[in-house]
């Protein structure tokens, strides 16, 4: 398994499983296939609804925990600094884990950025603790990513955007490189254009990614897969089926050239497919978190 370094040295496999979407009765299962097929990194969130099962797949392995990479989220109704440092026990407690390996927070609040910056220096106090091994953000556009810098102590060391070949979000890539953020993507194979009504075919259809995958033998799948891993992003693809599971993970074979990199870069729409962060409220997202 590749893997990656995070800019406080944590090391990260490049390739993760993503629990987005997956009903807590299929999680476990999932889990449990994609950790026997050799994957070490499993991303979910506390609004998943779904970190208990993943704990439990994760005892059920037998993997011993120094060889996981454990990865959740904070939600927005649980910003503030003191709320924050419960979602964290309440996470914790969910996966069965004393401490874990990325913390970050599912999205900015625009209406309330202050909260979000309280939740953030909640996550700097974890991570001085030793609660957590790394900490981040997700779905961070430039404005939030300039406010949160300007303000932390500690610069995001991931930060996990719906990325693939028709929403690149190149200026926020960029403007994470040039901090030494992680680029990580979810929905990499563009499974949010067919969840949501996004305007767009599935990318699994589109031709010039077809083609590329006829030229090596591979799923269009893994093309994605391959052309995220090799512009640097972590990628966190879900699945609940085993043998999809398995094909995710066979993407370390092959190389696509500059000219296939090129040709998928090209498919920039810019249209998204989940949900604009600027619309994030409380009132309209906002919902308890259960407790451990």
């Amino acid at each position: 398994m590749q893997t990656l370094t995070l800019n406080n040295g944590v090391q990260m496999p490049a390739l993760g499983l993503g629990v987005f979407q997956t009903p807590p009765d299929e999680t476990r299962a999932a889990v449990s296939a994609a950790l026997e097929v050799g994957y070490r990194h499993v991303d979910t969130a506390a609004a998943y609804g779904n970190e208990r099962e993943v704990g439990q797949a994760i005892r059920d392995s037998g993997v011993p925990r120094d060889e996981l990479f454990i990865e959740t989220k904070v939600w927005i109704s649980d910003y503030g600094y003191a709320e924050t440092l419960h979602a964290f026990d309440k996470s914790a407690g969910k996966l069965g884990v004393e401490h874990l390996d990325l913390l970050i927070l599912h999205q900015a609040l625009p209406s309330d950025f202050g909260k979000t910056l309280e939740a953030y220096r909640a996550l700097e106090t974890l991570l001085a603790d030793g609660k957590v091994r790394a900490i981040g953000v997700s779905n961070f556009m430039v404005d939030h990513l300039r406010g949160l810098l300007d303000a932390a102590t500690v610069v995001p060391a991931v930060n996990q955007l719906e990325i693939h070949p028709y929403f690149q979000q190149r200026e926020v890539q960029a403007l994470d490189n040039e901090h030494g953020i992680l680029n990580q993507a979810w929905s990499p194979i563009g499974g949010i254009t067919f969840y949501r009504d996004s305007g767009h075919t599935s990318a699994l259809e589109d031709p010039v990614i077809g083609e590329i995958a006829r030229e090596h033998g591979k799923s269009p799948a893994q093309v994605m897969l391959r052309w995220g891993l090799q512009q640097g992003r972590s990628v966190i693809p879900k699945s609940t089926k085993p043998e999809r599971i398995a094909e995710n993970l066979d993407v370390f074979d092959f190389e696509l050239s500059a000219d296939e990199l090129a040709a998928i870069d090209a498919l920039d729409t810019g249209k998204r497919g989940g949900p604009e962060p600027e619309s994030m409220t409380l009132e309209k997202f906002g919902r308890p978190i259960p407790e451990a």
